[in-house]
Order: structure tokens, then C-alpha cells, then sequence
């Protein structure tokens, strides 16, 4: 039987909501994540760094920023010891600069994903998926990264029937 793991980055704290900061309990790339989960039988991995960004949203974009110029690679608080028992990965990530978070690049970095599917969501306020898939197919070769879906961050909570979609698209549901 094929198994599904969900892994995400997905940061709470100051966030940026069309125009206008507020703070959140839950990011909105775990939001969906949330609804996946109730949707299809699946494992999830939370993509977490030991250092992780401020809680001020422009701090935390300044500092991603920075990261993305150095190509750095966070370390994480934990890795799946193995990712061979899955064949499809839901990879979420919210857009920072146009592509992942450098964190979500560790990640992918650790694992050899060939023969794997791999299903990119992005959440954003109106970047869409950036470069992220185009960086996926290159960070991971030998996986078949399908079409992502981008999630307008402020509507997470209700992406469920857009969500439904693009499972059942990619025959997860």
C-alpha cells in the first residue's frame, strides 16, 4: 500500500495578511496541512530549525532573506530517520523570496528521493509558487514533482474544497 508523508515548515507568530501584520498561533502552511490530514490516511513531519526565525515578521523576512543570499542550510531540530517507506511526499512550505524556505532545502537535501512523488503547496499572499517547484526538480532528481498548489495564506482555513481538488488529481483522494 503507497504511503504518504506530509511534510511542512510552517511558522506562527507576526505574519502578514494582505496588507496587514497579526499575530497567529498556527501558520498557515500548517492550516492546510491540518485539512489534509483529515482527508487522506498519511504521516506528517514538521520541518523545524534549532535557530529559528524572529517572531517580528520583518525581522523573520530580513533574516530569510539573508539566508537565501548565503544559500545557507538551517540545521533542524529533528530528521525522519528514513523517508523509504513512503512513495508520496506533500511537500508545504510557505514562499519566502520567491522559493522555499532554506530550511525546506535542508530537508530535501538529506534524502535521496528518486522514484518518489513529490506534491508541492505553497502558501503565499499573492506570490504564488515562485521557483520553489523548478528548485524542488532540481534539489531532488530522480522524483516526479507534480504540479504544485499555491494557497493564498489569509484564505488556509478555507481551502479545503481547493485541497480536495488537487488530492484527487493527483490520486490521493
Amino acid at each position: 500500500m503507497a504511503k504518504t508523508l506530509i511534510a511542512y515548515f510552517s511558522r506562527a507568530d507576526e505574519n502578514y495578511f494582505a496588507g496587514a501584520m497579526r499575530y497567529v498561533k498556527v501558520g498557515n502552511t500548517e492550516i492546510v496541512c491540518d485539512i489534509i490530514r483529515e482527508l487522506i490516511p498519511s504521516d506528517s513531519f514538521k520541518i523545524e530549525m534549532k535557530q529559528p526565525y524572529s517572531p517580528v515578521y520583518m525581522t523573520c523576512i530580513d533574516e530569510a532573506k539573508k539566508d537565501l543570499r548565503a544559500k545557507a542550510r538551517p540545521e533542524l531540530v529533528t530528521m525522519p530517520d528514513s523517508i523509504d517507506a513512503y512513495d508520496t511526499i506533500v511537500l508545504a512550505y510557505p514562499n519566502y523570496w520567491g522559493t522555499m524556505p532554506m530550511a525546506v532545502f535542508t530537508f530535501l537535501e538529506a534524502y535521496d528521493f528518486s522514484g518518489k512523488t513529490i506534491l508541492p503547496l505553497c502558501t503565499n499572499e499573492g506570490s504564488g509558487m515562485g521557483s520553489s517547484e523548478r528548485d524542488i526538480k532540481r534539489a531532488c532528481p530522480g522524483a516526479e514533482v507534480k504540479s504544485g498548489l499555491p494557497i493564498t495564506g489569509g484564505h488556509a482555513a478555507n481551502a479545503k474544497s481547493s485541497v480536495q481538488r488537487w488530492l484527487t488529481a493527483n490520486g490521493l483522494l
